[in-house]
């Protein structure tokens, strides 16, 4: 009985994270995008208010035992300009790393934009619309990390499914390669799998679950790719090397 009612916590704690982000959607950003009119300014606060609401419904979710999380390397997203990649195990993956990013920029579904519980909230922070223009979409990518923002993109392109290998897209290493940045890699580990592929977001596990963050080294770019004849040469090497990276270390460390 008892772990049927500490289910049911979980489950209510989980579903009012869900629900601040909506909420904030429709009567935060709403205001923010009438009173804030110049686009530059309204996108820093845009994207500090949400880092700081990220930050709590992460730790509003593990004072409801929904989970626990470790991170490593933090330091080395205090930068800006930054490319990071991730692995995608779990739907709140964006919510942490946005947490701990400063100034972090994402791409985001066209859907979201017509949203009427998210449309605001992507528009005053301006992040990059994903449409039916491949080019367009990089472009802004680019020019977001010479801008000086930190591009977080998850380069499976979706969430991995339970317990399936790890398949890169192309996207992020044609963004690397044409704005000349290096990668920084994010692991992220989830065990027992939680908000994966396929799965209601209530269909929690029956214990807690331990998330792991682990921040590596920059991947030096041009030391994958120089040489390549090119710009789709160098895109496909790139995306091998993040293919190998992500499906050694994860076997290697046992994340999901």
């Amino acid at each position: 009985m008892f772990n049927g009612v500490y289910r049911c916590w979980r489950i209510f704690g989980t579903g009012l994270s869900f629900l601040a982000v909506g909420i904030g959607g429709v009567f935060v950003f709403p205001v923010l995008n009438v009173i804030i009119r110049e686009p530059q300014r309204r996108k820093v606060l845009a994207r500090n208010l949400i880092r700081l609401t990220f930050r709590g419904i992460a730790r509003s979710m593990c004072a409801f035992g929904v989970f626990q999380y470790e991170t490593t390397g933090l330091r080395r997203l205090e930068r800006r300009g930054l490319l990071i990649l991730a692995n995608h195990p779990t739907l709140i993956d964006i919510v942490f790393l946005m947490a701990f990013v400063p100034q972090a920029d994402c791409i985001v579904k066209a859907g979201l934009w017509r949203n009427p519980f998210t449309r605001a909230t992507v528009r005053a922070a301006g992040y990059i619309r994903n449409d039916d223009d491949g080019m367009r979409v990089i472009d802004d990518c680019v020019a977001s990390v010479r801008d000086g923002g930190n591009l977080i993109i998850f380069p499976e392109g979706t969430r991995t499914t339970a317990g399936g290998a790890i398949k890169l897209k192309r996207g992020a290493a044609h963004i690397a390669v044409r704005a000349k940045c290096n990668v920084t890699p994010v692991l992220i580990r989830c065990a027992p799998p939680m908000l994966v592929k396929g799965n209601r977001w209530w269909r929690l596990p029956s214990k807690r679950v331990r998330s792991r963050f682990e921040v590596r080294d920059d991947i030096d770019v041009q030391g994958v790719v120089g040489g390549a004849d090119s710009k789709a040469l160098a895109a496909r090497r790139l995306t091998d090397h993040l293919q190998e990276f992500f499906k050694k270390e994860t076997e290697r460390h046992g994340f999901a």
